[in-house]
This record gives C-alpha cells, sequence and structure tokens, in this order.
C-alpha cells in the first residue's frame, strides 16, 4: 500500500491519527488487538492517495465515521470520488455515521460484521 502513497497523505495519516473523534475512539476499542471477530483492522491507514479511518487489510474492508462534515454537497462528491478509487483497487467501504457508532450499539457492529462477510465458523 505504501508505495504508492504520496508524502502528503503520509503526513495527514500521522496528523489524523492523533486526532481522533468521539465515535472513532468508540471504534477503536472495539477494532483494536483483534477484538472484533479476531480479525485485524489498523487506524488511519494511508492507501493510495487516501487516508483510511480503519482497514482491514486480510478483507479489504474500509470503514470510514462520517460526522456531520460529510453531509455537505461538495464533501459527499469527494467522497464518491475517493470511494470509487478505493473500489477500482479492490476495496469494500463501509461508511457509518458518527450518530451510529455514538448511539447505534450493537446496530455498529452488526454493520461491520455483515460487511467483512466471513464464513460463519469464524464468528464463533
Amino acid at each position: 500500500m505504501r508505495e504508492h502513497t504520496p508524502e502528503k497523505t503520509l503526513r495527514n495519516a500521522r496528523t489524523w491519527g492523533s486526532q481522533m473523534t468521539n465515535a472513532e475512539e468508540i471504534l477503536r476499542r472495539v477494532l483494536r488487538n483483534r477484538r472484533f471477530l479476531g480479525t485485524k483492522f489498523r487506524r488511519q491507514v494511508p492507501i493510495g492517495p487516501y487516508v483510511a479511518d480503519f482497514a482491514c487489510v486480510q478483507e479489504k474492508l474500509i470503514v470510514e465515521c462520517d460526522g456531520p462534515t460529510h453531509g455537505d454537497p461538495d464533501r459527499r462528491a469527494h467522497d464518491a470520488r475517493r470511494d470509487a478509487w478505493l473500489t477500482e483497487h479492490g476495496w469494500r467501504v463501509l461508511r457509518i455515521s458518527n450518530d451510529r457508532v455514538i448511539g447505534g450499539g450493537d446496530l455498529v457492529l452488526n454493520d461491520i460484521q455483515g460487511a467483512l462477510r466471513l464464513p460463519s465458523s469464524a464468528l464463533r
């Protein structure tokens, strides 16, 4: 991943990694150290020209926490271009609103579990 990642993107990943939102912190607690279904998620992962909030490299799944700014039309257009690029490069992107992460309880975990597409035997 890193060989195609611009230096600016790497700097952004480092900066943003130390400035997590409440929703990102909640997800980090659940996804770190293979706590969620034994899957390995990394945080603030540079992928090409972009930085993913959380990425499971093995399953090629990106989980994005979207705050209120993602409702802006310009931001939505940027997100669509970004998601298209990531999809073209073999990634699946799951966008979850910060409100759902903060107040949705297990619903968010169900969303991520469904997106992982793990065989049922891996869920035990």
